[in-house]
């Protein structure tokens, strides 16, 4: 008996064989390779330099932060993709949600190519994908802007949020919703008190995920956003410009802190959540 628990205790406990040393250094070096310029400009977003990089930095100050919180154009960029994110955010939110309900269950001609339509606004590259919706606009005669961003995000936001809805709804047992409805319940009203509450975390992870993925998009809204500027546009204007390197570090800081918060939220939101209620786990 006890040499029964004691591989389920090592397991849960994550024991095992640790991966060959090669390994391990190549896995670290990757994450250094990724993560040290993201460092880099945190750390020079507060440097007293005024118009190049130089290591050391040359002192610690907050000047750069007011500067750019006192600049008109850099807080109507922060406002727009905001508002930008949060319209995609809802589109992927309703569409994301209604074709996982329709295709959780449901086997029909023609599913697995559904499947594939939704996946490919983000499994494509980025200027693939620009440039599709760049010429869809064009054929309509319709002028880019604030709704052919919004529009452009959402396509390859329903993803994010149909992947986490279609998983929770696979491991929600058909017997909840029949118990529900063999008690009187209408087929709204099961949706409501059974089925909803069971996606509340899938929903707000995708969301936040969905938010996260809309704030820095740059290549997508390159194609579509016409005069309009959005903050990563705004940044990539301001390289070719060496004065405005100290706030445009503080603004890029802004910008990793915005979509990495909601990353995480989502990770700590529905990290335990495998075992949703009825799953027979």
């Amino acid at each position: 008996m006890r040499s029964e628990r004691r591989p389920e205790r090592a397991r849960r406990r994550g024991d095992g064989p640790r991966a060959p040393w090669p390994l391990r250094i190549a896995a670290w070096g990757g994450l250094a390779f990724l993560h040290i310029p993201i460092v880099l400009v945190a750390i020079y977003a507060f440097n007293t330099e005024e118009s190049a990089f130089s290591f050391p930095p040359k002192g610690f100050t907050l000047r750069w932060f007011a500067e750019a919180a006192a600049r008109d154009d850099v807080i109507a960029a922060i406002a727009l993709s905001v508002k930008i994110a949060l319209v995609g955010t809802a589109g992927a939110l309703m569409l994301g949600t209604l074709a996982a309900l329709a295709m959780a269950r449901r086997s029909f001609p023609g599913k697995d190519l559904i499947t594939l339509a939704f996946i490919l606004p983000i499994a494509l590259p980025g200027i693939i994908t620009g440039i599709a919706l760049h010429s869809v606009f064009r054929l309509g005669s319709v002028t880019p802007g604030f709704w052919t961003i919004a529009i452009g995000h959402t396509t390859f936001c329903v993803v994010v949020v149909y992947n986490n809805v279609v998983a929770r709804l696979r491991r929600l047992p058909p017997s909840m919703i029949e118990a529900a409805m063999d008690l009187g319940a209408s087929g709204l009203t099961a949706f409501r008190t059974v089925i909803l509450p069971q996606l509340a975390t899938a929903l707000l992870a995708g969301g936040i995920l969905a938010f996260g993925l809309s704030f820095d998009e740059l290549i997508v809204t390159t194609f579509t956003a016409g005069r309009e500027q959005t903050l990563p546009i705004w940044l990539l204007n301001q390289l070719g410009r060496p004065r405005a390197v100290p706030v445009t570090n503080v603004v890029a800081l802004v910008v990793m802190l915005i979509t990495a918060l909601p990353i995480l939220s989502a990770w700590w939101l529905t990290r335990g959540t495998e075992d949703v209620s009825g799953s027979g786990r």
